[in-house]
């Protein structure tokens, strides 16, 4: 049962009839939760909230559900599945206490590990609240989360991109240049992940078969993924397509996935048809899910709560399904949500915390709209950012502009300066058949040959009918 919080500065008493109320108040600000009419209604009382806040004790989030027990099937996940021997040694902290103890050099990327099962997304949540751009980089950098499948995502000093080949109209010839190009540029270690143009089961079977036939004639090690609905994926899957990951887009309330057309038991589902498969090499983490603060608002599910606190409940649905991949898609949904380019810089790096913090392997599409008030210094500037906070994987487009979903986002070169700047590398079995294919001129300097590598050049003279 929510209690009243409050707080006295001076002769003012400040009153919050609710711990989500308290939550949505000390939210920086944004678009999204000031059209939900949970914003803070000043500068003073956001402060004032976070203040609050920080003394509210982490045991209260295991007794003040946010939403009811019986009325939400995330949060009986997250009350069910939390583990109070992980919890132990934090306890006793409040809030505040948990912000300064994650900051410390007592947390050490060891001991993060064997408290994540313990935290909920909504103490997550509550602490990033009262964190600086700053402790969030310091903090996720020091949460190391590695998971596998034909390649390893998440090793310190790796990066790993999705390339994602999309055609307005699946255009096989579009597609394949695409992937060609993405490659040359050392892309596509995450997975090749194509968003289709009709999302139907026979076009996603089709354009399966496609990216398996590449990855098995150039033995490329990576996974491919269609991001077509959960049932589509199972139905490829009972009809024999080469699945290797499932696909689908999360929120942090289970109205909002009823809206996508899914729930817990059909996930649990995919999963278990994809593992049935055994097509992973290094590893079998089989799932990929997408995410964004705003989704549960645009459904108009969000229970009262703020986009950042449904957001954080939407990583208790991903880590449930042990995924190869999560990616909060920061700026897509609009400036409705996130208006400009400092609130989508803050809320890509509150997800990359969040997620980290709960031990999934976080990355990001670093994008925007063409209507947001946001440019690609927006996003060169978050792309650094979370390259330094330790992201798992970015997206890889051709030349930053998704030519079907029409947004801006990440491009094959933006992955090659992130690389450089930061002294990151692909995933090491990746980075291995960039060396045999001399794709790169020599190994850790990110130097593309200047030649197409010859089994390639073959690939395409085949394709213009020379000989």
């Amino acid at each position: 049962m929510s209690q009243g919080y409050r707080h006295t500065v001076g002769s003012t008493t400040y009153q919050f009839t609710s711990l989500a109320q308290l939550m949505a108040k000390a939210t920086p600000e944004r678009s999204g939760d000031r059209l939900s009419g949970v914003i803070a209604r000043t500068a003073q009382e956001r402060v004032i909230a976070q203040m609050t806040l920080a003394e509210v004790p982490l045991k209260t989030f295991l007794n003040d559900a946010l939403i009811p027990y019986e009325k939400d099937e995330i949060t009986r996940l997250i009350l069910d599945e939390h583990d109070q021997q992980a919890f132990a040694p934090i306890a006793h902290f409040t809030v505040g206490d948990f912000r300064n103890w994650l900051l410390s050099d007592y947390a050490t990327s060891e001991v993060l590990a064997s408290v994540s099962a313990g935290i909920t997304p909504e103490m997550a949540a509550a602490v990033c609240k009262i964190m600086r751009n700053q402790d969030l980089i310091l903090v996720a950098k020091k949460c190391h989360v590695t998971t596998a499948f034909r390649s390893t995502i998440g090793l310190p000093s790796r990066l790993s991109t999705r390339l994602q080949p999309n055609h307005p109209t699946d255009d096989i010839n579009g597609i394949a240049a695409s992937m060609l190009d993405g490659l040359l540029y050392g892309n596509g270690d995450a997975v090749i992940g194509i968003n289709p143009a009709t999302d139907n089961v026979a076009q996603a079977t089709h354009l399966l078969h496609l990216m398996d036939d590449v990855i098995q004639q150039y033995q490329i090690p990576t996974q491919s993924c269609v991001l077509t609905h959960v049932t589509n994926t199972i139905e490829c899957i009972e009809a024999g397509a080469p699945v290797d990951l499932v696909f689908q887009s999360i929120g942090g309330t289970q109205a909002t996935n009823s809206s996508f057309g899914f729930n817990l038991a059909t996930l649990a589902e995919a999963q278990e048809a994809a593992l049935s498969l055994n097509r992973g090499t290094v590893g079998n983490n089989v799932m990929y899910f997408e995410t964004g603060q705003g989704s549960a608002l645009s459904a108009n599910a969000h229970h009262g709560l703020d986009q950042q606190t449904c957001e954080a409940r939407a990583y208790a649905v991903a880590r449930k399904f042990n995924p190869l991949l999560v990616n909060t898609v920061v700026g897509f949904i609009g400036p409705e949500y996130l208006y400009d380019g400092k609130e989508i810089t803050r809320a890509g790096l509150e997800d990359h915390f969040c997620g980290k913090l709960l031990d999934l392997p976080m990355g990001c599409d670093v994008c925007y709209t063409n209507h947001a008030q946001a440019d690609q210094n927006d996003i060169d500037n978050l792309l650094t950012l979370l390259g330094v906070a330790g992201c798992s994987f970015i997206m890889g487009i051709p030349g930053s502009d998704d030519i079907m979903l029409n947004y801006q986002t990440t491009s094959f070169h933006d992955a090659l300066y992130l690389r450089r700047v930061i002294g990151a590398r692909p995933a090491p079995e990746f980075e291995m058949w960039l060396d045999q294919m001399k794709i790169m001129k020599n190994d850790g300097q990110y130097i593309l040959s200047d030649h197409v590598p010859d089994v390639f050049a073959r690939s395409l003279k085949a394709l213009g009918g020379r000989s």
